[in-house]
């Protein structure tokens, strides 16, 4: 390790511990602004824990420690929004003399997390299916083709067999033509995935024209890329790095690898050999080089690895950060489509965002 990253591990390191004390330092003023039992050495200890908890479970690999620590993650980074308007609040209060103004306006910030749990937790768990309808300006023998398209199912020790389960129902609610998965299958390591045998229900998901799929950068984290691979293809799963699928020499399905890797080929390189008379629908995890693709004649495009932003305001940042971040856009001939994902990455929260899944109606002309 460089000495630049050694010096940026201990600047993050830094940050976070200054973040967690004053989390800790605001919530122990409020606490002696109350009438509940105060025992400092206690509240400290319970402080300490939660700001290592994420950081013990994964050393211990103890999964309950690293999802507190994930969910005090969410306490902190809300908390940089929620503290500053609270103590404007109580100094308001206090100027007009309004008694317990402290101790209500903790009531309300703990009333605040408490609905973000509740409710980010509903929207983690409970997939949507948003539909679009599409015209793309080439023919072909199958006049229309109805795409079930999901991204970022991180499975893994949080998202698991459950979770699967609810995607395999809706699969076969819709009976799509063809299922595409944009990537993020795993959640960093392959492990819990065959340890839990989650390979016996992704495999009841099946599809006339098949079960695609492509990396995402997750999926290469764990340094097990080649297992997810045949793992993925023992359930019955076509996956793509870098090729291509003629379906019924009638259209192309076209995987990527995922941007982190560094053997990846342009989307001109991959599309080259086609016949560019036919319709082409590209897989690239991160939805980014959306030019390139239009360039090179692809018709669609599907994407995920955003979340939009998973919680509230990340979506944000997200939107400055990609051109489509979410949802869908044309881009002359293009037709990009970005899910926010069907799993969580971290907590299993999500606030203006969605667990989902796209269903894509495509007419050829």
């Amino acid at each position: 390790m460089t000495f630049l990253n050694v010096l940026a591990v201990l600047v993050t390191i830094s940050i976070y511990g200054l973040l967690s004390y004053y989390v800790g330092y605001t919530g122990w003023n409020w606490l002696k602004s109350s009438k509940l039992p105060q025992h400092k050495k206690g509240y400290v200890t319970v402080m300490v824990l939660l700001s290592t908890a994420y950081f013990l479970g994964s050393l211990l690999s103890f999964l309950p420690l690293e999802i507190i620590g994930a969910y005090w993650f969410v306490v902190i980074g809300y908390s940089l929004i929620l503290f500053p308007a609270a103590n404007i609040v109580v100094y308001i209060l206090k100027k007009k003399n309004i008694k317990n103004g402290t101790f209500w306006t903790g009531i309300g910030v703990i009333g605040f997390f408490f609905f973000i749990l509740v409710y980010g937790s509903i929207n983690a768990w409970n997939p949507i299916v948003r539909t679009y309808d599409i015209t793309v300006e080439k023919s072909a023998e199958v006049k229309e083709l109805q795409i079930l398209m999901v991204s970022d199912l991180h499975l893994g020790p949080i998202v698991g067999e459950k979770h699967i389960q609810r995607m395999v129902e809706i699969a076969d609610d819709v009976k799509p033509d063809i299922i595409l998965i944009a990537g993020d299958i795993i959640d960093d390591n392959v492990d819990p995935f065959i340890e839990k045998e989650m390979g016996k229900h992704l495999e009841k998901m099946n599809a006339p024209l098949g079960v695609y799929a492509i990396p995402g950068n997750h999926d290469y984290y764990g340094d097990d890329l080649l297992e997810i691979e045949s793992e993925m293809e023992q359930t019955g799963l076509t996956f793509l790095l870098d090729e291509t699928e003629s379906i019924n020499n009638d259209f192309y399905i076209v995987g990527r690898k995922d941007l982190t890797d560094t053997n990846r080929e342009t989307a001109e390189e991959l599309v080259e050999e086609l016949d560019k008379t036919k319709p082409i629908i590209m897989l690239d995890h991160q939805p980014v080089e959306l030019d390139e693709a239009s360039a090179s004649g692809v018709d669609v495009i599907l994407s995920g690895h955003t979340h939009r932003g998973q919680l509230a305001p990340a979506n944000i940042i997200t939107s400055m950060i990609y051109e489509n971040d979410w949802g869908y856009l044309k881009k002359e001939n293009l037709h990009s489509f970005v899910s926010s994902g069907f799993g969580t990455w971290g907590p299993p929260l999500r606030i203006g965002s969605r667990s989902e899944v796209m269903v894509i109606n495509v007419t050829f002309k």
